[in-house]
Parts: C-alpha cells; structure tokens; sequence
C-alpha cells in the first residue's frame, strides 16, 4: 500500500512537470486541418524547412525564444565599489539565467491538404 501511495504521489508530481501544450495553440493547429497549403502559410507565415516524401509534403515552423530568470541574492561575502560588505549578496549570490525557450510544429500535407500535424519543444 505504500508503495502504492509514493507512486500516486511521484505520478502526479511529474504530471505538474510538464504541463503540455498550450490549449489556445492546439485549437488553432486543428482548425487548420483540411486546409490547403497556401492558407496554412497565410496563416503562419513561410516554413523553416520543407520536405517532400511519398506524396507527402512536410513543412516545419520554428519558433524560438529566450527568457530571462532573474538572479537573487545569496549567502556570501564580496566587494562592490572597493568596500567591502557581508550578508545577503556579493560574490554568493545567484545569477541570472538565460533560458531557450523552442518549439517545432510539424505539418503533414497529402494533396496539398493538411492532413496532421505534430509539435516538438519545450515552449509548445
């Protein structure tokens, strides 16, 4: 039983993880289901990458961008303008972080119609 408890508890720990993507953005690939090409380009603007195979015709949009995490302070000791402090702050504190935030949305298209489509990323 408990170890019942502990894997109900990991699980849903990990569901919070990731919370998958972004409702408004799936709605909108769906709607673009059926559509020609043409429509779907005028919809989000010219491909990254295309690929034709078999009768199919894939083209992948790329969306990348960076999100600044600001730093904090930290327990340490540093200098700043030749004097010398202690506490919160200094050399001990955390930096900030630059993080990439992608996402890769993949059309299928047969007959030059949407058929599929599939999504890559941690920003999706």
């Amino acid at each position: 039983m408990r170890k019942a408890v502990i894997l109900a508890g990991v699980l849903a720990l990990s569901a919070c993880a990731y919370p998958g993507p972004n409702p408004q953005l799936v709605a909108q690939l769906e709607a673009l289901k059926g559509k020609p090409e043409a429509e779907l380009i005028r919809n989000l603007g010219v491909p990254t990458r295309t690929y034709d195979s078999s009768g199919h015709r894939f083209l992948a949009f790329d969306r990348t961008r960076y999100e600044s995490i600001p730093g904090g302070p930290g327990p340490g000791f540093g200098y700043w303008g030749g004097w010398r402090y202690g506490g919160w702050g200094g050399w001990g504190a955390f930096p900030a972080e630059i993080v990439k935030r992608d996402c890769e949305i993949t059309f299928d298209l047969a007959g030059g119609v949407v058929q599929t489509w599939q999504l890559r990323g941690n920003d999706c």
